[in-house]
């Protein structure tokens, strides 16, 4: 079991100090949120959220998660990073890769990505993209993605995506593993077929419990047997036993945030959040 920190709706001025003192107290990785914009109105439910509400407001603060670890890693000496998720969807494959490629080198191949379809039509609209048909654009987009990070010529002729031959130097000395994002079916066949691991939004212990069963399942269908991380925000199971827990029924990765936990909120001082990451190092860390 990985310990993962989310720095999710924290101020910007905080993200170095948190990455740090997480780096300090032994947690694996940093998690990233990606958020394009706040449009005022928007067309279609929030799909992680019981009522289908934003949890944030035009006011919350958000930095593009490939400039930010592009900072932290220059920071920091031994801590991971990944999106958790970035929304592909909007992006341009091609555009992204450059972006992904310079990351994994200025941080010595230290970053993952996390990807998911995205879900506001307005995210697509505005930056240029259909929202009709966006599944089959982000798996296009992953196997661009994939090529282009391998180095060396690449030419790809899809439904959604086109180009000559083209060649992206440096290239990450390693592969760069993809986690797949999502709760839907073909969220879950995408995470199956094409993921290194797969990216949970917040679901209780059962739901989590059944759809890495599922995952298991889809897996085997398309003979994939290899490594594959569970990334999970469990928020009924906390404490060693509840991490134990997490850990019996395959989370290979938890998400965490400790101030949450320990009731402070997202609001709570600098000093405070660094302290319940502390805590929670040397209570649960450091059992596992």
């Amino acid at each position: 079991m990985k310990f993962t920190l989310s720095l999710a709706m924290c101020p910007l001025t905080e993200l170095t100090e948190l990455t740090r003192t997480a780096e300090e107290c032994g947690f694996s990785s940093v998690a990233l949120p990606d958020s394009l914009f706040y449009s005022e109105h928007v067309s279609a439910d929030y799909p992680y959220t019981a009522d289908g509400s934003r949890m944030w407001d035009a006011d919350t603060p958000w930095a593009d998660p490939l400039v930010t670890t592009a900072a932290l890693g220059a920071a920091t000496e031994r801590i991971r990073f990944y999106t958790s998720v970035l929304k592909l969807g909007p992006r341009n494959p091609v555009l992204l890769a450059r972006q992904l490629a310079s990351v994994a080198v200025l941080t010595g191949d230290r970053f993952g990505l996390g990807v998911g379809v995205g879900w506001a039509p307005e995210e697509f609209e505005w930056c240029g993209a259909p929202f009709e048909r966006r599944g089959a654009r982000v798996d296009e987009s992953i196997e661009i993605i994939r090529r282009i990070l391998r180095g060396g010529m690449v030419e790809y002729h899809g439904e959604h995506f086109d180009f000559g031959k083209l060649q992206m130097s440096p290239a990450p000395d390693r592969a760069m593993p993809i986690y797949v994002g999502g709760h839907s079916k073909p969220a879950l066949r995408r995470a199956a077929r094409v993921g290194d691991g797969w990216a949970s939004a917040m679901m209780g212990i059962d739901e989590l419990r059944s759809t890495i069963g599922t995952l298991s399942e889809l897996r085997r269908e398309y003979g994939n047997t290899g490594p594959f991380e569970i990334q999970a925000v469990c928020v009924d199971r906390f404490g060693r036993d509840g991490y134990r827990e997490q850990a019996d029924i395959g989370v290979t990765d938890a998400i965490t945030v400790p101030w949450m936990l320990e009731g402070y909120g997202f609001h709570a001082p600098l000093r405070d959040k660094q302290d319940s990451i502390r805590r929670f190092a040397d209570e649960v860390v450091s059992a596992f």
